[in-house]
């Protein structure tokens, strides 16, 4: 495999964790006030509410976001707990696995060498050459490996509450309710992703300000289906399966889309060097 200039050649050496548990378990009713905290409140406020610096200094936008726009995110949060708007679940664990090339085989134990089921990874075009499937231990190495997999929603309600403020031309309340929707999801998976650092035994080494977290400075990623890395969407029906994903009624629509509409999949590498990566 070929690397770029001053860019460390990927190794397979890297200790493999040993999850909890094998499998997967599912986490319902999550308090919102737990996820808030991993919500990227830049993306919100900035992206989704459009509330833009405008030529303010950084800390008159500071000023102004406090006296404005988090008045604005604590008005959403309250209302969402007292008319259950949010509702909070996921699915996520842990399965034994190994490459093969651009593969990634899922095995039914890790005893066995009893194919689950596999992933196939496109490569990079790029110098690196990289695929998923390379951050883990191969046939050949006869090592077994581990991969974690979650599914979060923020459950159909809120896609319907924003949808309702929508055809009651509620405009700005509905840009209000759609990006903290968008966001709360995107909260949950950080959360998520974080509670599984924390059982294979790295979440120590995660960065201790919350805004480096949102700009993975922890190790190993986690990527979502539909971006450069995994672009297969109807793959996701297999995180489905072995996630069990009923238990949180989350299905893959007809267009590969995941139903209700703020939910996220996700596989999670440990490997230190995973990062994300482009075509």
């Amino acid at each position: 495999m070929t690397h770029a200039p001053n860019t460390p050649a990927l190794t397979r050496d890297n200790p493999v964790p040993i999850p909890p548990f094998w499998g997967s378990r599912c986490l319902e009713s999550i308090p919102l006030g737990t996820v808030i905290p991993y919500m990227n409140r830049t993306a919100l406020y900035k992206f989704q509410w459009g509330f833009k610096t405008a030529g303010r200094s950084p800390a008159d936008y500071a000023a102004w976001i406090r006296s404005e726009v988090d008045p604005i995110l604590n008005r959403l949060i309250r209302e969402s707990d007292a008319q259950h708007i949010l509702q909070l679940s996921g699915v996520y664990g842990y399965f034994p696995c190994q490459s093969e090339g651009n593969d990634l085989i899922v095995y039914q134990d890790p005893l066995s060498r009893s194919e689950r089921l596999r992933f196939t990874f496109p490569r990079q075009s790029s110098a690196r050459g990289l695929c998923i499937a390379d951050f883990f231990r191969s046939v050949s190495s006869e090592e077994m490996d581990v991969v974690a997999f979650q599914l979060v929603t923020i459950g159909q309600r809120a896609s319907d509450y924003a949808r309702t403020l929508f055809t009651e031309d509620r405009y700005q309340e509905y840009l209000f309710w759609h990006g903290f929707n968008v966001e709360g999801v995107e909260g949950l998976a950080e959360w998520v992703h974080k509670r599984i650092r924390i059982e294979l035994g790295f979440g120590h080494e995660d960065s201790r300000e919350m805004h480096d977290l949102i700009k993975q400075h922890y190790r190993g990623s986690r990527y979502s289906f539909g971006y450069p890395a995994c672009p297969n969407l109807a793959d996701q029906d297999k995180i489905l399966a072995l996630l069990q994903a009923e238990r949180i009624g989350v299905v893959l629509g007809e267009s590969d889309q995941l139903w209700p509409e703020e939910s996220t999949s996700a596989i999670v590498v440990h490997h230190p060097m995973a990062k994300y990566f482009g075509v």
